[in-house]
């Protein structure tokens, strides 16, 4: 059995990655042999077979071993970041903002979104599936 980390106990790593178990959740991370993508034990992606994945204490350590970090689940973010908290988040800080009058004085949505450090179609993207409408129509 194959695991990038010393110290992790390769049964628990992979219980808690099918579970995806939110209380282990920046304690290991998961890289993917055939995609060489690393994720999160809580990624929403479809999980890999188990003979396929290794697992590392940190993301530095996946990094090292030649994985990239998964752009569903960003593992590479810092925990308690907007990024690590995922899309809800970000619309949440969206609309704080819109509700601050963000858009009220001459930004746009680009501005919105560089500001939220994502481009402009993935902020409208997002606002559609959590909020039901675009940016402007909830400004």
């Amino acid at each position: 059995m194959r695991s990038g980390g010393e110290g992790l106990d390769r049964r628990a790593c992979d219980r808690a990655r099918l579970a995806r178990d939110a209380r282990f959740d920046g304690r290991f991370f998961t890289g993917v042999l055939t995609t060489r993508i690393y994720c999160r034990p809580t990624c929403p992606v479809k999980p890999a077979r188990s003979a396929n994945v290794v697992f590392f204490p940190t993301a530095a350590a996946a990094e090292r071993a030649g994985f990239r970090p998964c752009l569903r689940c960003r593992p590479e973010a810092a925990p308690g970041t907007p990024a690590w908290r995922g899309a809800a988040a970000s619309v949440t800080r969206a609309l704080r903002l819109i509700e601050a009058g963000f858009l009220d004085d001459g930004r746009r949505v680009d501005d919105l979104a560089d500001t939220l450090g994502m481009t402009s179609r993935h902020l409208r993207r997002l606002f559609l599936r959590h909020a039901g409408a675009s940016p402007t129509a909830v400004a």
